[in-house]
């Protein structure tokens, strides 16, 4: 029996995909371990999202790289299989940047882990490629996305859930690498999902269904038939499917639970979506919706596919159909080509709409993407310095939205003795509602706030 370990890196949406490779080890009859000490293999799911995150995947390995040394010459050595994001991305050049690694898989490749660990630990130290290389398993257009029979373990807190609709993005945003990583978008089918969902609600009692994807409001666009007229093509979603349906199919499950929807882009907002989100009363009022800047210059040296003006005129519209709606965005500061005037504009707009919830990242230059290769690059001390005189607002702006809150009676649910959230706050993104001690963990409560923190709540 094989003992293996595993490293998760990245976003949700990365750690659906480490439940999945966790799954199919132990359908394999592995067991788990947290200590690389006690592991056969260790599979680290990397991200390369940005240079921060690549960085964070490759101190990992080099982590384990370590134990492998320690045990090369051992009856049991450590295997290192590198899976996910940086192979995806980097392909065969990925042998020479991480030469630590014994195999590497990408996207298409999740359900190929336990043979794979299974030849390397039993191969007495040949290699398992007839050239000697360490092999590389990744597929050029990635395809695969898994599906309610596929075997996962969750990750999350028992009472939680990551529901992935949908994999891969059809954006084209200047910034951004992930469509040449994950691929174009595919959705899943409702029925599948609602069948996911069920059981997680109903047998697991799950009580937080997080729907994930790169887009999750492109969700179902991918199956509308397109019809060329001329030299229109014309687009009918005429009995398919979308992210207002597939809300109103879990909204009718039986059961006591929030339905949290994440990264909505904001070209893809309907009045039907917000409608939805204003009826059905399981979907929490949370608006996950990155708008990354309001100047128009930003806006479309970015390929945001929106405007100024229609983002403004998108946020009114959910805060009057969305009673109590929960707003949180996040944006980019120096871009290249911010001028002052793009920057202040970005900070007048945060001081007019007062988010609930904000991130900001200062501009990564991303190999393979259109900003990388643009002029007027900002320089890394400015957008330090933007950075930094964003944060100062918004904290001054979280304070004031905290002390409005005193007295307000909430229903929050709770993660842990002493620690829930609201239906405002993400699980491990958002702030915190610290509460007594004595409330059931995994439960919902209704409790009256009494104080504040620059981003969290206290209640009783």
């Amino acid at each position: 029996m094989l003992t293996v370990g595993i490293v998760s890196l990245g976003c949700p949406k990365n750690q659906s995909d480490s439940e999945v490779l966790i799954g199919h080890m132990l359908e394999a009859g592995m067991t788990l371990t947290a200590d690389p000490r006690e592991a056969d293999a260790v599979v680290v799911n990397t991200c390369s999202f940005i240079l921060d995150a690549r960085k964070e995947s490759l101190d990992a390995i080099s982590e384990m790289a370590k134990e492998a040394k320690r045990r090369r010459k051992s009856a049991k050595p450590l295997k290192i299989v590198v899976a996910g994001c940086m192979p995806q991305r980097y392909g065969e050049k990925i042998r020479e940047m991480i030469p630590q690694a014994d195999a590497f898989i990408g996207i298409d490749e999740l359900e190929k882990i336990s043979p794979l660990i299974e030849k390397l630990c039993g191969n007495a130290g040949k290699p398992l490629a007839k050239d000697g290389r360490v092999p590389v398993a990744v597929s050029k257009r990635p395809r695969y996305i898994p599906d309610y029979s596929t075997p996962r373990a969750r990750l999350t807190l028992p009472h939680i859930a990551n529901v992935k609709i949908a994999e891969g993005c059809n954006h084209g945003c200047a910034f951004c690498a992930i469509p040449g990583i994950r691929g174009k978008h595919r959705s899943r089918a409702i029925a599948d999902i609602v069948a996911e969902v069920k059981t997680l609600v109903q047998v697991n009692g799950v009580k937080e269904i997080n729907l994930i994807s790169q887009d999750t409001t492109y969700f179902g666009m991918d199956t509308w038939q397109k019809t060329k007229v001329g030299k229109t093509t014309k687009v009918s979603s005429e009995e398919g499917e979308s992210l207002a349906v597939l809300l109103r199919a879990l909204n009718r499950i039986r059961g006591d639970f929030w339905i949290r929807v994440f990264y909505t882009h904001p070209a893809h907002w309907s009045d039907e979506l917000i409608s939805v989100f204003a009826k059905c009363k399981k979907v929490v009022p949370y608006i996950d919706i990155p708008l990354q800047h309001i100047s128009d210059n930003m806006l479309a040296a970015m390929k945001r596919e929106t405007d100024g003006k229609y983002i403004r005129d998108l946020i009114t519209k959910i805060r009057k159909g969305i009673p109590g709606a929960v707003i949180r965005s996040t944006f980019i500061v120096g871009f290249p080509g911010e001028t002052k005037e793009d920057f202040e504009e970005l900070s007048a707009f945060l001081g007019e709409e007062k988010f609930d919830r904000v991130g900001v990242f200062q501009y990564s230059k991303e190999e393979n993407t259109r900003a990388a290769l643009m002029p007027d690059q900002v320089a890394p001390a400015e957008k330090v310095r933007r950075w930094n005189a964003t944060m100062v607002q918004l904290q001054k702006i979280s304070r004031e939205r905290m002390r409005s809150r005193v007295g307000e009676k909430i229903r929050v649910l709770v993660d842990e003795p002493g620690i829930a959230r609201s239906a405002g706050d993400g699980f491990d993104v958002d702030g915190l509602v610290f509460v007594p001690k004595s409330l059931p963990v995994g439960e919902f409560a209704e409790v009256t706030v009494t104080g504040y923190k620059a981003y969290d709540l206290i209640a009783k």
